[in-house]
């Protein structure tokens, strides 16, 4: 188990991201349709969907040129009780993935159960959920992004759904990324700390 950053609940009709310079959760702009996230969506801290990332997925999917889309890993988090509010930190369990290209980017989506929940906390792996929630996740990624202007196309594709051993290899390639980008993020963090007048 672990902690996942909650960006946003399953009513928001807003889009955000997290600022990489500052930190902060910003808007990153309005849902253009009516598709709405059917579970809480995250990600995992210190993670980086790069190139180590890209190429798990290209040997996967046996296909070539695909890049990391430098984003963290993205996460959805599935419990029966409403999470009022995003930006908070969430402990859960990963249980599988969705392996999506995105424009030619690598951009998996885990899935993962809200430790201790009632009802999904029994699942602990992903192809032990029922076949409707798997639809609803993957119709979601599928077409939050479509556009009804033709000029305007977007080719995102989810090749692969996969469990969570596989998950969890995703899950520390992106972790490679991640200290590979940022080698020296803790003695940072720990300078600002220290310099800080808090």
């Amino acid at each position: 188990k672990l902690f996942f950053y909650k960006k946003f609940v399953p009513t928001d009709t807003v889009k955000y991201e997290i600022d990489k310079t500052t930190g902060y959760l910003c808007v990153d702009r309005p849902q253009r349709f009516s598709s709405l996230c059917p579970a809480n969506y995250g990600y995992v801290p210190q993670t980086l969907c790069g190139p180590r990332t890209a190429e798990r997925c290209m040997n996967a999917t046996k296909k070539t040129g695909i890049k990391g889309d430098n984003d963290p890993i993205d996460i959805c988090i599935l419990s029966e009780k409403v999470i009022a509010h995003g930006d908070i930190l969430v402990q859960a369990v990963i249980i599988g993935g969705f392996r999506m290209i995105d424009n030619n980017e690598a951009d998996d989506k885990l899935i993962a159960v809200l430790e201790g929940d009632h009802i999904y906390s029994q699942y602990k792996d992903a192809t032990q959920l029922p076949v409707a929630v798997m639809q609803r996740l993957r119709h979601y990624f599928l077409t939050y992004k479509q556009s009804p202007n033709p000029s305007d196309p977007r080719v995102v594709e989810i090749p692969e759904t996969y469990g969570r051993e596989e998950a969890i290899e995703v899950l520390k390639c992106s972790e490679l990324d991640y200290r590979e980008k940022y080698p020296d993020i803790k003695k940072t963090l720990t300078d600002l700390l220290l310099s800080s007048k808090l």
